[in-house]
């Protein structure tokens, strides 16, 4: 095994979810006792967060490594965010052997390109490695808040999600600036078509860190993948809509 912390809770066919930049997989906390009826979950901290603070973050491709070695044969696999990315690239590499796919609030490029607009400019995550440096707690803070922006219930999840933060320690300074160089850096437009597994993309309309036109573009570019979205959801559908998440999410997994 990788040595990354993973918790297992419940009993039945393997889920394994991963969480976004910069959080840790509290994140999922709400779903647990309902998923964990129907599957064996397991949750995973990636390197450099939450229990595995103490892994080096390596590069992309060597994380997605590190996740495949914790992924049991057969099992579904949900990611969020930073997690759909690494998701995305497990399956086109064959890394590990996924029966079914999540997506959640995901892209296959997250910054914007020439012919690719549905992203955010370089230049934010670049401000975001200059705040990093010079204050990892309040740029955090600003970025939690980013992620429920516009969304219902915006407030209450940017409390929730301030207080979980804090629940496992902050991310790494090294992990947090090794992840926002994958986000800039990485592009898999043109291995979308390599997901050859059943695929559910859950989005929110109002998402204001990854533009509901990226999950389109990817539902659109993976052979019979299907689109959820959520009209008054932000980056957090999984929290401020968790019953309808659970309901897409059980629906298509289960």
């Amino acid at each position: 095994m990788s040595g990354l912390n993973v918790d297992v809770a419940g009993e039945g066919p393997d889920l394994v979810l991963l969480h976004g930049w910069g959080m840790h997989s509290g994140v999922w906390t709400e779903l647990i006792p309902a998923l964990a009826r129907r599957f064996r979950v397991h949750t995973i901290d990636l390197p450099g967060h939450g229990r595995s603070a103490g892994i080096a973050a390596p590069d992309f491709e060597g994380t997605v490594d590190l996740v495949a070695a914790n992924v049991p044969d057969g099992a579904r696999v949900c990611g969020w965010s930073l997690g759909a990315l690494l998701a995305q690239r497990l399956v086109q590499r064959g890394a590990a052997r996924v029966s079914r796919l999540v997506l959640v609030s995901a892209t296959p490029c997250f910054t914007l390109r020439p012919g690719w607009k549905h992203a955010i400019a370089v230049s934010t995550l670049e401000a975001f490695a200059a705040w990093l440096a010079e204050d990892r707690d309040a740029t955090l803070a600003r970025f939690v808040a980013l992620n429920a922006l516009d969304g219902a219930r915006e407030r209450e999840a940017i409390r929730a999600f301030t207080g979980r933060l804090a629940e496992r320690g902050i991310p790494a300074g090294a992990a947090l600036a090794a992840g926002l160089v994958w986000l800039r850096d990485t592009d898999l437009r043109a291995d979308a078509g390599r997901i050859a597994v059943p695929t559910l993309l859950v989005h929110g309309a109002r998402d204001q860190l990854v533009p509901v036109e990226a999950g389109r573009w990817l539902a659109q570019a993976i052979p019979g993948a299907r689109m959820h979205e959520l009209a008054d959801a932000a980056h957090l559908p999984f929290f401020t809509h968790r019953d309808a998440f659970l309901a897409a999410l059980e629906a298509f997994v289960g």
